[in-house]
């Protein structure tokens, strides 16, 4: 067992001594689960609304209200301008549209149940299409809003159906007069009965476009539960720091062979199994580190909160022994370090990707999710997430867990064979 630890002391020394593959394996993850962190948080409520000018040239009471609207709501950064001004700003690209509000569009907001609708002109950047679809989706909430305010008020209704029976009759010749005229009057007739005052003082009743209840998720629901992105992104950042251990101790390996230090090795009183045993610990040693490392700044600076340390050292450590057994597989992949360094990234890139290295598995298209299922990343990474937000309970947790012992168990027992057969 002594000679084991100094051949794993050895090795981890020669780790610390090599700059570029410490930065891969300490720095470089720290900076991947921080940038994706950041990216994921999003650009903050100021930064996702669009920035848009609004132009009222009708300026009747429904257009500055619509306009008002606007201002006020959660999706849209409007200011006043002028036309010519506002359609600068937009050829300029400072402004996502230009909203015109012309002429005559107070009347139509007016009139519900007949005549032309209100018409807006929407002047919008090109290189923006992608906003076009959801900019008009934002117009066509904000004028249902404007609606059901107009049909809650009593008053308002009131003055909007007399009016109509008045155009409606100033106008013989309109199509259909006698089926809107009656229904104009009857609904003039409802708004005066105590019915719908009591609809219009107390809301119940009134018209709504859409009924929508809204629900946060908290702990004690079901589903994905990240606190914050930095969860999400962590388990991603260790997955790198993982990978980028197993290619310096892999290709370690390698170097070892091709230079004639493993043969030395085996002239002195070591079996070929005490050394491979103490080139694995020196690797579980190391991702434990990187591992223990990331938590630590994770928690201190980024608000990491696992749902249960327990579960995360269990998944931490059989990440750390499915990973060492990958290690071993890559020492075999080539007889000299650069064929082994290729061979090497080519399949651990798509490993990678595939189990959540870049993108989250819960973002993942469906094709892609079943592709990982093969991929020892993505358990790797089910077993953080599973640890830190995902709320998995000891029993889920075995799945992902015993994938990545068995994975790392074989993959060991196939490298090391190979590699005394390459000896």
């Amino acid at each position: 067992m002594l000679t084991i630890l100094a051949l794993a002391q050895k090795d981890l020394r020669i780790l610390l001594r090599v700059k570029s593959g410490l930065f891969f394996t300490f720095a470089w993850p720290l900076m991947v689960a921080v940038l994706f962190g950041v990216i994921f948080s999003g650009p903050g409520e100021e930064g996702s609304k669009i920035k848009v000018a609004v132009i009222d040239e009708d300026g009747s009471r429904n257009s500055q209200d619509f306009v008002a609207r606007l201002e006020q709501s959660k999706e849209f950064a409007a200011v006043r301008a002028g036309r010519d001004e506002a359609i600068k700003s937009v050829r300029q690209g400072k402004l996502t549209a230009a909203i015109v509000l012309p002429r005559g569009f107070g009347e139509a907001a007016g009139r519900v149940f007949y005549g032309e609708p209100p018409k807006i002109q929407v002047w919008i950047d090109p290189s923006r299409k992608a906003e076009s679809a959801m900019l008009q989706g934002l117009l066509f909430k904000q004028a249902a809003d404007g609606m059901q305010r107009l049909l809650s008020d009593r008053s308002a209704s009131q003055d909007m159906v007399r009016k109509a029976l008045n155009d409606l009759n100033a106008n013989p010749d309109a199509s259909s007069r006698g089926d809107i005229s009656r229904f104009l009057g009857e609904l003039d007739h409802f708004l005066q009965t105590p019915t719908a005052g009591n609809a219009a003082t107390n809301g119940r009743g009134s018209w709504q476009p859409l009924a929508i209840e809204e629900r946060e998720v908290t702990s004690g629901s079901t589903g994905p539960q990240p606190q914050n992105p930095f969860d999400i992104t962590f388990p991603q950042g260790i997955l790198w720091g993982i990978v980028g251990c197993v290619m310096s101790f892999g290709i370690g390996i390698v170097s070892e062979r091709t230079r004639g230090t493993m043969v030395r090795l085996q002239m002195s009183p070591i079996t070929r199994w005490q050394l491979l045993a103490g080139k694995a610990l020196a690797c579980f040693t190391a991702i434990v580190f990187i591992e223990a490392g990331l938590f630590v700044v994770g928690r201190i600076f980024f608000r990491l909160h696992p749902s249960s340390w327990p579960l995360l050292v269990l998944a931490a450590f059989c990440a750390a022994v499915g990973f060492v057994g990958i290690m071993m597989l890559v020492s075999v992949l080539g007889k000299t370090e650069q064929a082994a360094a290729g061979a090497g990234w080519a399949v651990m890139m798509p490993i990678t990707l595939l189990g959540g290295g870049m993108i989250p598995l819960f973002l993942m298209p469906a094709w892609m999710s079943a592709a990982g299922n093969f991929s020892p990343a993505k358990w790797a990474v089910l077993a953080f997430e599973g640890a830190i937000w995902r709320g998995f309970s000891l029993l889920e947790m075995l799945r992902p867990c015993g994938i990545l012992v068995l994975i790392g168990v074989v993959c060991f027992v196939v490298g090391a064979r190979a590699c005394r057969a390459q000896s």
